[in-house]
């Protein structure tokens, strides 16, 4: 016992929390488990230092209610939709199973309806908190089975603050001696009333308000804050509980332009919150009440534990999915969730549920939650020790995962395999289109594929970090993967899966600083984007000094501008006596910016390459038609008489009687001749490697050359030598 005031005592719980906290981090223990152990030892049951338990638990409340806030405000019903009817399906459907089953055992173990009934929905939920935080640990929110796992989150969110309701008014009914159908209709009007009022409030007052608070960032987030608790507290006062009153609260703020900031601002205080919650309950867990309750206990775990991801794997096996996403997906929601915890607290508030059910429910969740974390931290490993296993839930053609719109046998080639379609893959992709090349797309956000496969693009809806999805591109068929992705685990992964697939084309991959350009290089990747570098470059090339040419003052009606050549431009690389400047839009090059050098009064001769910016002079209605002009893109051809024409290597072969015979390699001068380099010689069952100018050929050696492909298919023709 701690003497010295509740000040004090909360100093020692933070400050016990955080020592365990910095030990959990040596040990690589998820903090969440590591706070359950601060309140255990921080409880009646050791150390006995908590006891301002009234305090705490506001705190705890508090954070919840923050909690349910920023699910509401990130409600994205979109993501239900976009990830098709896997999420519904399966939410609903674990729903369904969870509580049927969990029924059925709790019955069996002696419990009465109620109390079974309350055990059922507290197995049915799974934690929003570990989940979200240990999947973006893992950098795996944004995977498939990521995305999946949030659709499904969303969805029990929503059931879950229905069973909050539906609980309510359950409580509401004890103890008062009237119809049913008169409570079930005060409730019902109670609730519709305090929606519309709501949804009023949402429409007409909130977005004015949003709008003038935004001034200021700290009065923003106040009123977010304060909104949360008023309607936490309304709701209460209506007979609902706080969790959906703070629900309803980030609901209303889900469509403002301002959620981002909200939602970024509150998450370190709901952080600090919650982290009174798991003290909360873990200091609560009354050893006494559960010692009974161990047996069921241990097979209530295991039932979620197994149960939970069978179930998933089971359905998504079934909609299409291969058994690598559904399983990760399912592994991810076993446990039980905060809500669980919530439900049997209103039930046992209620007196629906005795001391032991609730002991029950609490040690349930302390043990899956202690174990789905390190299954979750280590599901690859799982996945790789029950690989062979889970074929049983998957279907022999996953379609879900596989390039329904990609006929293999229509496509010869594809010249790229892209990774990742977001806002600079898209860019990749259009100059692709534009230069006529074909590409397939991967990606698992299934928007960007939505844009892709309404062009009938060749996309996959898929995480690259998954070994099996290589088994459903055509990689041989492929000269590059790019990978557009910055994330350093994704790009290492994807180099070394295509590695072990002895893949043979080329590999690009993306990165954000220097040290992934050299890291990723060092890897054997042959070409490395720096999208930020490369933007940093061309944003310094257009402060041009090119504009010290215009005049301060000017009467003219005439205007400048300074527009840059792209690299598809029709104009990249031609001489400015054939840009029809003048003749089409009727103004003049004052001139030319390139790489911080300027050129003034350009001749007709002069050639403008991709990158120069030029500065044009004329009226301002012309100087758009002129812009529309240089924007024009080039025509590629991919055919053998292209001006872009690819290298090419092959193996030319020596005559017996060839005349190069006896001659250096100087003296044949290919290079002159041919317009071909000589990289290797292969002369009996030796090669020899980047010969020299004084290399000597002979009869009956293979010469391996590269050069333009139409240089190349001359060569061929002449063979042998």
């Amino acid at each position: 016992m701690i003497e010295g005031g509740t000040f004090f005592e909360i100093a020692v719980i933070l400050g016990l929390a955080s020592v365990l906290g910095f030990v959990g981090q040596k040990l690589r223990q998820p903090l969440v488990i590591m706070f359950l152990v601060t309140g255990i030892i921080a409880g009646p049951n050791v150390l006995g230092i908590i006891q301002s338990y009234d305090q705490i638990e506001l705190l705890a409340q508090m954070g919840i209610a923050i909690l349910l806030f920023i699910v509401g405000l990130r409600l994205d019903l979109n993501l239900i939709r976009t990830t098709g009817a896997v999420a519904l399906a399966t939410g609903v459907g674990q729903i369904v199973f969870t509580s049927a089953v969990g029924f059925v055992m709790a019955f069996v173990f002696g419990m009465n309806v109620i109390s079974s009934a309350y055990v059922a929905v507290g197995l049915t939920f799974s934690s929003t908190i570990i989940i979200v935080k240990l999947l973006s640990d893992k950098k795996e929110i944004d995977a498939l089975h990521g995305k999946i796992a949030i659709g499904v989150l969303i969805v029990q969110d929503i059931a879950a603050v229905l069973a909050l309701v539906l609980l309510t008014t359950l409580g509401a009914r004890t103890g008062v001696e009237e119809s049913a159908w008169i409570i079930t209709l005060v409730v019902a009007v109670k609730g519709f009333g305090f929606l519309a009022g709501v949804w009023f409030l949402m429409v007409y007052l909130i977005p004015g308000l949003l709008n003038r608070l935004a001034a200021s960032q700290e009065l923003l987030v106040l009123f977010a804050i304060t909104w949360a608790i008023l309607l936490g507290g309304v709701s209460e006062l209506l007979g609902f509980s706080k969790e959906v009153g703070a629900f309803l609260a980030g609901i209303s703020l889900a469509s403002s332009h301002y959620r981002d900031l909200i939602a970024g601002r509150l998450t370190s205080l709901r952080d600090f919150l919650l982290l009174f919650f798991f003290i909360d309950l873990g200091a609560r867990l009354d050893w006494a009440a559960v010692g009974s309750q161990i047996v069921p206990s241990i097979w209530f775990s295991v039932f979620v534990l197994l149960g939970k991801p069978f179930i998933i794997s089971v359905i998504m096996g079934f909609m299409g999915y291969r058994r690598r996403t559904s399983f990760l997906a399912g592994l991810a929601m076993a446990q039980i969730s905060e809500f669980s915890l919530i439900v049997a607290a209103l039930g046992l508030k209620l007196g629906h549920i005795t001391d032991e059910t609730m002991g029950l429910i609490t040690l349930v969740g302390v043990v899956t939650i202690f174990a789905s974390s390190y299954m979750i931290l280590n599901s690859a490993k799982i996945y790789q020790w029950l690989e062979g296993p889970l074929r049983l839930f998957e279907k022999r053609d996953p379609y879900r995962e596989t390039l329904d719109n990609l006929p293999p046998e229509l496509i010869p080639r594809v010249d790229v395999i892209l990774v990742g379609l977001g806002s600079y893959g898209s860019g990749i992709a259009m100059q692709l289109l534009a230069r006529k090349r074909t590409f397939v797309g991967v990606d698992f956000d299934p928007v960007a594929l939505e844009r892709w496969m309404a062009s009938d693009i060749p996309s996959l809806y898929g995480d690259m970090s998954d070994p099996e999805m290589l088994e459903q591109l055509p990689l041989h068929k492929s000269r590059w993967v790019v990978c557009t992705v910055r994330n350093r685990q994704l790009s290492l992964a994807l180099l070394n899966l295509l590695r072990h697939q002895e893949y043979a084309g080329k590999v690009a991959l993306t990165a954000t600083n220097e040290e992934e350009d050299k890291l990723y290089n060092q890897s054997g990747a042959h070409v490395v984007f720096c999208p930020f570098r490369d933007a940093a470059e061309q944003a310094v090339d257009s402060l041009t000094d090119a504009m010290d040419v215009l005049p301060d003052d000017s009467d003219m009606p005439i205007s400048f501008r300074e527009i840059r050549i792209g690299s598809g431009s029709a104009y990249a690389g031609h001489a400015v006596r054939e840009i029809p400047l003048r003749g089409e839009a009727n103004v003049s090059i004052l001139a030319v910016s390139r790489g911080g050098q300027v050129f003034y009064n350009t001749s007709p001769d002069f050639q403008v390459y991709p990158g120069d910016r030029l500065v044009l002079v004329g009226f301002p209605t012309e100087l758009k038609e002129a812009e529309n002009l240089l924007s024009r893109q080039a025509t590629f051809d991919t055919d053998d008489d292209s001006p872009t024409d690819r290298f090419d290597i092959a193996e030319i072969s020596l005559g017996p009687d060839s005349p190069l015979r006896g001659l250096s390699l100087a003296e044949a001068g290919f290079r002159q001749k041919y317009s071909v380099t000589v990289v290797a010689i292969r002369r009996d069952e030796g090669r020899i490697y980047t010969p020299g100018p004084f290399e000597q050929l002979k009869a009956g050696d293979r010469l391996m050359v590269i050069g333009s492909r139409k240089e190349i298919k001359t060569l061929k023709q002449q063979e042998p030598l």
